[in-house]
């Protein structure tokens, strides 16, 4: 890179722009509430001192411009690994990456920050997503500006909960994945991507990709819509009496070894217990001597109730060893925790 770009790149030629663990707030997907206050918005720096990030009018622009949902184009000043920079009045106003159309699926850090250089100078229309002056925070997009003028609120005032709607990815956090709705961002937590374990969101989904979600609750006033994937896939539980016996052995594969046994996947979403009792015909085992996680295994059903989901297995009788590989289908990652 060089010394002209990386000028550009720390925001040399600019009032300094946020700092990276601001910046990293962002791309975490944090939710901040907003609202103006009469006071000018500022931070502190690392020596204690006030850093101002614009007047109070200027925030009540940025107010307007989100409430009314409308468009506006700005210049963007500079660029970090994370997104673009823009001048929004006396306001730094902060683009994520994954909002800007055709940025968020280069995965190179190399060449979007090289993309993200040319970009410098020109102009892009964007809307507001969110402000916040007390922590001097204005984060805008691009892909929410596509949509339109109004269709922000559009779409708020349609999205009713149990409703069926397709979006796309455009961040993956450790909490979940944030879905654009055609101009609104709803949140698929972690614990709705799956009736399975699953490690990281990432896992599971991508940047980019089209998803097909259930609306699970829409909170007008906050601009928050609560998503789930798992509830348009079938619960394994429900079926499970129907599909297992007790006595039948079945291949799984180990997700998580504790104290007081071992939990083994069988299907996605269907876990069942090998309790430290059923470890083995020697007496007491300790369960990490005898599994580690993501071992393949063979055990006997002992116990199934559908109702209170659990599922009771067992390797007494059977010789403890790895068993065979479980099917494809049975040994999702989302299982391998």
């Amino acid at each position: 890179m060089n010394s002209h770009a990386q000028g550009r790149y720390l925001g040399e030629s600019a009032p300094p722009p946020p700092d990276e663990g601001w910046w990293q707030a962002i791309l975490d997907g944090e939710q901040a509430s907003a609202g103006v206050g009469g006071q000018l918005a500022h931070k502190r720096d690392d020596a204690g001192g006030a850093i101002h990030w614009g007047a109070a009018e200027d925030w009540m622009w940025a107010r307007q411009l989100y409430e009314s949902d409308d468009t506006v184009n700005l210049p963007i000043i500079g660029y970090n690994r994370g997104g673009l920079l823009v001048e929004a009045k006396a306001l730094r106003g902060f683009v994520p990456v994954s909002h800007l159309v055709d940025l968020d699926d280069i995965e190179d850090e190399m060449a979007r920050c090289q993309k993200m250089e040319q970009l410098v100078g020109r102009q892009l229309c964007l809307k507001v997503i969110e402000y916040d002056p007390e922590r001097g925070r204005l984060v805008l997009s691009q892909r929410a500006a596509r949509a339109g003028p109004g269709k922000r609120l559009e779409l708020l005032g349609s999205l009713e909960a149990g409703q069926c709607v397709e979006g796309i990815v455009t961040n993956i956090t450790p909490f979940g994945v944030f879905v654009d709705l055609g101009g609104v961002e709803g949140l698929v937590h972690v614990s709705e991507l799956s009736w399975g374990r699953v490690r990281h969101p990432a896992d599971v989904v991508c940047c980019g990709e089209r998803l097909r979600v259930k609306v699970l609750s829409v909170a007008r006033d906050q601009g928050r819509v609560a998503l789930s994937v798992k509830e348009l896939l079938p619960d394994p539980w429900q079926s499970v009496e129907q599909r297992y016996q007790v006595g039948d052995i079945v291949a799984g594969r180990v997700t998580n070894v504790v104290k007081f046994g071992a939990f083994v996947g069988i299907e996605d979403g269907l876990e069942g217990l090998i309790h430290v009792s059923e470890l083995g015909e020697e007496g007491y085992l300790e369960p990490a001597d005898v599994l580690c996680d993501g071992d393949p295994v063979s055990v006997r059903v002992i116990h199934i109730d559908a109702q209170a989901r659990r599922l009771g297995l067992s390797l007494r009788g059977l010789d403890g060893q790895a068993g065979p590989e479980p099917a494809e289908s049975a040994t999702p990652e989302a299982l391998t925790s």
